[in-house]
């Protein structure tokens, strides 16, 4: 669920607008004032007013930081592309001012992000450090998860005192209602919106709630809020070994590939069985395949088993700031990852195991359902079917072969709302599909520029 494209997004400025608790009344929409950014003379930041807890809009209220690229064009502008980089625990403030828009949407549009809630700059959630010592993620036994579970709870008690109030108000349906304030302080008719991973969740949030008031959605690489835990684990175990073996493909037909020639998946296992000799062991070496496996960078993951390369840092630092920490404020409020005992977690885990034999699961499917152990009480915001009757037709994108938000989530959603949405498959690789080549990129653009739907696939390129 963390966002990917480390290229484009790792330019990103870093914006430096603080978030801050007061308690003025909740009254009208609250407008922003924008001053220039300090890191990024192009772009505006500022601060909007919303409610701590939206089921009481007169009592505490939050400030949340937001960023802006005002369109380049002003003449010919559209109104606002709200974006978000998913995570969670991306900054949409930093995300609206990257290199990744094309010159054509940054003319036409005022490109607008809001750090969502403990995120960035909008009173952030940092407990990573609380975390240290944790049990294994995979207990064998009873005792095992008995102590996985003492140490979340006391993980969970200790970041809500540090980090306040937000930790319980942080969920999608928050996150929505926000968007929707943003929208009235634009003062926006309606609004655009583009999300990546995790920040469809909040789209399709929205999209729920305030329907009438999009001009045109994209939702790239879908979470589908309507998984069960089952699903939540399963589909994406099962999405992590279809990308293992595109991956194997590969290196079938091309000479380049280290293991060319080889049985690549008995190479794998005895890959494994090395990696139980070495002091990390083998479930570092499965996470570090899964992370290059979002690229893809298929040559890093040959030289890794073919043991010609050293360890590949994880995906969830690379890109999240902070996305270990939140995660326990926002996909554990937003998903029913409520694993009760070592018996249900055995059963979930077998079901894993028996859709990803390869690869043994999926690395994030697997941790944040084991980090939401000990959460107490049902979800906040808990998985449903899509409703979004009140919306136009929304574009759905998703890479066929996507080892982190499987192409049957993406699939699902059209399923569930058919006369909403239109589906554009990426014949290829990867997580994250709109800057993947011209046609997923063009096909994007043209929608959000003339609401023109796409055709329904573009090819691969790469890997």
């Amino acid at each position: 669920m963390m966002r990917a494209l480390a290229t484009p997004l790792a330019a990103m400025v870093l914006v430096t607008c603080a978030g801050s608790v007061n308690a003025e009344p909740a009254g009208s929409a609250q407008s922003i004032a924008w001053a220039p950014c300090p890191d990024d003379p192009e772009g505006e930041c500022g601060t909007l007013s919303v409610p701590l807890d939206w089921n009481k809009p007169r009592g505490q209220r939050i400030d949340l930081a937001v960023a802006r690229h005002p369109a380049t064009d002003p003449a010919r502008r559209l109104g606002v592309l709200m974006v978000d980089p998913g995570g969670p625990g991306g900054s949409a403030a930093a995300f609206a001012l990257s290199g990744l828009f094309s010159p054509e949407i940054r003319a036409r549009f005022d490109i607008v992000g809001i750090d969502s809630r403990g995120t960035g700059n909008s009173l952030p959630i940092r407990c990573a450090d609380l975390m240290t010592g944790q049990p294994t993620t995979y207990p064998a036994d009873e005792a095992g998860f008995t102590a996985l579970l003492r140490h979340n709870r006391s993980v969970l008690e200790k970041c809500r005192e540090r980090s306040g109030p937000i930790f319980d108000h942080a969920d999608s349906a928050a996150v929505a209602q926000d968007m929707d304030a943003a929208r009235r302080a634009l003062g926006e008719r309606k609004i655009s919106y583009l999300g990546l991973s995790y920040g469809t969740v909040f789209g399709q949030q929205y999209a729920e709630k305030f329907g009438n008031r999009i001009r045109a959605m994209v939702l790239d690489s879908v979470v589908d809020h309507s998984a069960d835990s089952r699903r939540f684990m399963g589909d994406r175990a099962a999405a992590a070994d279809d990308s293992f073996t595109e991956f194997a493909r590969w290196c079938d037909r091309t000479a380049s590939c280290a293991l060319h020639g080889q049985d690549v998946f008995a190479a794998w296992e005895a890959a494994l069985v090395r990696a139980d000799g070495e002091p990390l062991g083998r479930q570092r070496l499965i996470d570090s395949v899964y992370g290059a496996l979002r690229d893809p960078d298929w040559s890093w993951i040959a030289d890794r088993i073919a043991g010609t390369t050293g360890t590949r840092a994880r995906a969830a630092l690379n890109f999240e700031p902070n996305y270990e920490s939140v995660r326990l404020a926002t996909v554990c409020q937003d998903f029913s990852l409520r694993i009760k005992n070592f018996a249900e977690y055995s059963r979930l885990r077998a079901e894993e195991l028996r859709r990803s034999p390869i690869m043994r699961g999926s690395f994030l499917g697997h941790d944040e359902a084991t980090a939401c152990v000990g959460v107490p009480g049902p979800p906040a915001n808990p998985p449903h079917r899509l409703d979004i009757r009140d919306a136009p037709k929304i574009l759905v994108l998703s890479a066929r072969h996507d080892p982190t938000t499987p192409y049957d989530w993406a699939a699902n959603i059209q399923r569930q709302a058919p006369r909403n949405t239109a589906l554009l498959t990426y014949e290829g690789w990867g997580h994250v599909a709109y800057p993947r080549n011209a046609c997923t990129r063009g096909g994007v653009d043209n929608y959000l520029l003339d609401l023109t739907i796409p055709a329904v696939s573009c090819p691969a390129v790469g890997p």
